[in-house]
């Protein structure tokens, strides 16, 4: 069996020829695999779907310091690998984050955007909240658990009640496969991340997806951040938590494309 190397220029699958590149942006649970359920929808609508692996995590090579500052710039190294003619970003939980960031950064470089499951920001970087959310995250790391055993507890409280065997099973698998370390450093990046002045001057179409069951980006923060952007739609989909992706796929990819084919993003 041949083993992929861990590359300097982030990791990516990809598949389609359309005008538009999709590009998908996964959570800390993830990796590029988390969208294996959107590539094929996104290609048989005639996009270019790309779904990367983050810095540290699967194939691609962890990067010091790891910041969104430096996340952004790994992404746009992709990007100009990628060289979209025109660029749509999904970014998830985490993802979601690294999207803003991007599109503070180089807004003329995305037609739209698509953010899940996520927050415009993550407080204080010396905060008491901030620092007991990392805290708990890691302290079955910490106590000796492996990637797995964790897994299964966060993805069990993080997913709908209605949320399908196959698709916790499915999360659980994604998750298992992130490395400790990667984890930690993703986790120590999110201290102190704020874009939220940045919402109101947003130039481009954003489409907004959240869960019903979503208790780590409950609906309501999330139409609240829609509510700041200029160009933006909001969606929120019903018997779902926090993991879309996997939980609802059919219903992601529907309001995923519906928004890519209605705005002038469509190929």
């Amino acid at each position: 069996m041949m083993l992929t190397p861990v590359t300097a220029v982030p990791y990516f699958d990809e598949g389609g020829d359309g005008e538009t590149t999709v590009l998908m942006l996964h959570g800390i649970g993830g990796g590029r695999q988390a969208f294996a359920r959107q590539m094929k929808p996104l290609v048989d609508a005639g996009f270019h779907a790309v779904a990367w692996d983050m810095p540290g995590y699967g194939h691609s090579a962890v990067i010091d310091p790891y910041t969104f500052e430096t996340l952004a710039e790994q992404c746009l190294e992709l990007i100009d690998v990628l060289d979209p003619r025109r660029l749509v970003v999904v970014g998830h939980s985490l993802g979601g984050m690294i999207a803003q960031e991007l599109a503070a950064r180089t807004p003329e470089r995305i037609a739209a955007m698509v953010l899940a499951g996520t927050s415009p920001a993550f407080g204080k970087a010396d905060g008491d909240w901030q620092r007991r959310f990392v805290a708990e995250r890691t302290a079955p790391l910490d106590a000796g658990a492996s990637m797995g055993e964790m897994a299964a507890r966060l993805v069990a409280d993080m997913v709908s009640p209605d949320a399908s065997d196959a698709a916790r099973a499915e999360a659980v698998d994604v998750m298992s496969r992130v490395p400790p370390q990667s984890y930690r450093l993703a986790l120590q990046a999110l201290m102190g991340f704020d874009r939220r002045a940045a919402l109101a001057s947003l130039p481009m179409p954003v489409l907004l997806i959240a869960g019903v069951d979503d208790r780590n980006a409950p609906p309501s923060m999330m139409k609240g951040m829609a509510e700041r952007i200029p160009m933006a739609r909001y969606v929120c989909l019903e018997r779902c938590g926090h993991l879309m992706p996997f939980e609802r796929p059919d219903a992601f990819n529907d309001a995923l494309i519906a928004f890519l084919r209605s705005s002038t993003t469509a190929p």
